[in-house]
């Protein structure tokens, strides 16, 4: 496989999306593929506080984005220099400060669907967000924060059909192309934006 262009090399690589999309799986497949450090901010905070549902019900979620912020800072920032693959919680993007850091990142919004995701919160009743209807709190956290994934991706790939391989290997040659197009230079994400079907 040959090297990944200097300027990925040069910078930590985000991935951002809702709940359940995938981030961790196709983050940490994509980190060996490039051979690079996999950083996953949830397991950094429960590592440190304890399970997610644990902090949300005796802290609030107020002090679990606290938590969140300071665990995506310490990530983006030990990563300075490298192509760490950091996988964001879904509502990580919110805060400003990490908001900020993602400019020294290349920022991948991992796009999908309700259907995409459904089976998996099915699985999955550990989401202290999705208490209750499950999928209908997915689909109105999603409609408030998809903007913002928008806002920030500097590529969007789309995860509804392929296996995690699959997907990491495309994104992989995403990386590639907006790489070897120089856009990372270029401060108008907007008209930089691939999108990979």
């Amino acid at each position: 496989m040959p090297a990944v262009p200097a300027r990925t090399a040069a910078r930590p690589i985000a991935l951002i999306g809702p709940m359940a999309v995938g981030k961790s799986a196709i983050g940490h497949q994509l980190a060996q593929q490039l051979g690079a450090t996999f950083v996953d901010t949830d397991v950094v905070v429960v590592a440190s506080h304890g399970s997610i549902a644990e902090i949300f019900a005796s802290r609030g979620e107020h002090a679990f984005r606290e938590l969140e912020a300071r665990a995506a800072a310490r990530a983006i920032e030990d990563a300075h220099g490298s192509n760490t693959v950091i996988s964001l919680g879904g509502g990580a993007v919110l805060d400003s400060g990490t908001q900020q850091l993602l400019g020294h990142c290349t920022v991948v919004y991992l796009e999908c669907d309700a259907d995409t995701v459904a089976e998996r919160i099915a699985r999955n009743s550990g989401r202290p967000l999705l208490a209750g209807d499950a999928m209908e709190r997915w689909k109105t956290l999603f409609a408030t924060r998809r903007p913002v994934y928008e806002r920030l991706a500097d590529l969007v790939i789309d995860v509804r059909h392929g296996s995690v391989p699959d997907i990491a290997h495309r994104l992989e040659d995403a990386l590639r192309t907006y790489a070897a197009a120089g856009t990372a230079a270029v401060p108008t994400p907007a008209a930089t934006k691939e999108v990979e079907k």
